[in-house]
């Protein structure tokens, strides 16, 4: 009989600490009801005492799934438990996440202290969250730097105090998988009483370690594992779900086991990718564009005359449709609807679908044929309906030897204002152009463009990073013109500081 592995997914906290990645409310919402169709057991909503709308999103996101857990996140302080606990009231199943840093470097630095009082600490916190909720987790902050006797000792005292969960986290991913086995197998070992608690593993992929050393740790005696959808998170990210998901599904001699249903993985991948704007890499693991493209002609013969010669997965295991409908200018609203819901995005207001298919059939009419990443894009396109400012028109005129002119036209809260500029290249000319119409003292900080697929008629994306009044706001824009689409991506900058003034 196979061991059962608990998938805590932390999309929606640690996956949300990339810059330029904040999704609202409604956003999270969705996320969050998909996550629960893949099959996830725990959700860590967010951290609450952070901010008012991490603990909004918290309290809504209990409201709106049913049989997950929902996990909010706290600091070893009273006052974080205290608003953690008010913020999971409606949760059906509810988990506070406390803990503190237990390496030497974080008791001496971060904290000033000594480990005796970082034992003393942790015990209190757990004692403390146990006052609200039964299901209470410790994470041991930089457990992979942490010496393993003293962090035996650290996890004892928790689990004695009456953690149901113990979270040993990589957080700097420093660890080598052999290294992160070996302290998990001590811990499983050493530790009196472990047996009634669940080892958790959290693994970060700062040297590109992250999902061996969660697998080690699985082997090694976890039985619960911390994981973002296509491996978001901070600096170079979290373990994907996907492919630990994917790992046991293909090694059942592993003899472990998830609650993961893998064909809703394909969808999800898409929504959290374009709700956050956050491109999957095409070379990625399980998800990216050429998981499973073969382009070699010795792979090629191979995969005609039997798939398994070159395939470990089945693409119809992870939701990818290899029949799928291809969608031109002829395409009707059901295509793209039944598109739409195989990527994981469920419109069901017909006005919301005629809008979104509007939209389609300009963007058909410029290409030959409509990508999946151009459906999801049209898919949140709506998001931008709300905002204040809008792109009315835009003229560039430029070319080798001539000075670049540009000529815009804004909607302003139902104003119309034009303004023209010259530029050194045809972006910089359409950005002066805009700034002499919103008079903002603004600083361009970061400027990415990316082809969502190939071909010269593709959709490009922009993502911006624009400093204003000494905070930061990230911006994203779309269009088969690149200038558009910058421009449309410094207008999201725009409104996103407007919004919070």
């Amino acid at each position: 009989m196979s061991d059962r592995l608990f998938i805590f997914d932390t999309t929606l906290r640690d996956g949300e600490q990339v810059p330029g990645c904040q999704l609202n409310t409604v956003e999270k919402i969705q996320v969050a009801k998909q996550l629960e169709a893949l099959g996830v057991d725990i959700i860590e909503a967010g951290f609450p005492i952070s901010s008012p709308g991490d603990f909004n999103s918290v309290i809504e996101i209990s409201k709106a799934v049913t049989w997950p857990t929902i996990c909010a996140l706290t600091r070893a302080v009273e006052k974080d438990i205290d608003v953690a606990a008010e913020s999971l009231k409606y949760a059906k199943h509810k988990r506070i996440h406390t803990g503190i840093g237990t390496s030497d470097a974080h008791i001496k630095y971060k904290f000033n202290s000594n480990r005796e009082e970082i034992i003393e600490r942790a015990v209190a916190a757990v004692k403390y969250a146990k006052r609200y909720v039964e299901d209470v987790e410790f994470y041991a902050e930089d457990a992979g730097r942490t010496d393993n006797e003293y962090l035996a000792r650290v996890v004892e005292a928790v689990v004695k105090a009456g953690a149901t969960v113990v979270n040993i986290p990589d957080t700097t991913g420093y660890c080598l998988p052999t290294v992160y086995y070996e302290k998990i197998k001590y811990l499983k070992e050493h530790v009196d009483g472990i047996d009634k608690a669940i080892i958790s593993t959290h693994c970060h992929n700062d040297l590109g370690m992250a999902t061996a050393n969660t697998l080690h740790g699985v082997l090694g005696g976890a039985r619960q594992v911390e994981v973002t959808i296509n491996g978001i998170g901070e600096r170079a990210g979290n373990t994907s779900l996907e492919e630990i998901a994917m790992i046991l599904k293909c090694h059942k001699g592993i003899g472990v086991d998830t609650n993961i249903n893998t064909t809703k993985i394909y969808p999800t991948s898409r929504m959290v990718s374009s709700l956050m704007n956050m491109p999957v890499q095409p070379n990625k693991a399980v998800v990216g564009r050429n998981a499973f493209a073969h382009s070699s002609g010795i792979h090629q013969d191979g995969v005609l005359k039997n798939v398994n010669t070159y395939e470990i997965m089945n693409p119809k295991d992870v939701g990818l449709d290899e029949n799928s409908i291809v969608l031109t200018a002829r395409s009707g609203r059901a295509a793209l609807k039944y598109r739409m819901s195989v990527l994981g995005v469920d419109v069901s207001d017909e006005q919301k679908v005629d809008q979104i298919y509007e939209a389609f059939l300009r963007l058909a009419d410029k290409k030959k044929e409509i990508t999946d990443d151009d459906v999801m894009m049209l898919a949140g396109a709506d998001r931008t309906a709300s905002h204040s400012i809008k792109l009315d028109f835009l003229q560039v005129t430029t070319g080798l030897g001539v000075r670049s002119v540009a000529s815009i036209g804004l909607d302003i809260s139902g104003q119309k204002f034009e303004a023209a500029a010259t530029g050194n290249g045809p972006v910089d000319a359409a950005i002066k152009a805009l700034k002499k119409i919103i008079l903002k003292q603004m600083t361009l900080k970061e400027f990415t463009i990316q082809a969502i697929s190939k071909g010269s008629d593709d959709v490009g994306k922009v993502h911006m990073q624009v400093e204003y009044d000494g905070s930061l706001y990230y911006g994203f824009g779309a269009n088969t013109d690149i200038v558009t689409a910058s421009v449309e991506a410094y207008i999201d900058c725009i409104n996103k500081f407007k919004n919070k003034s």
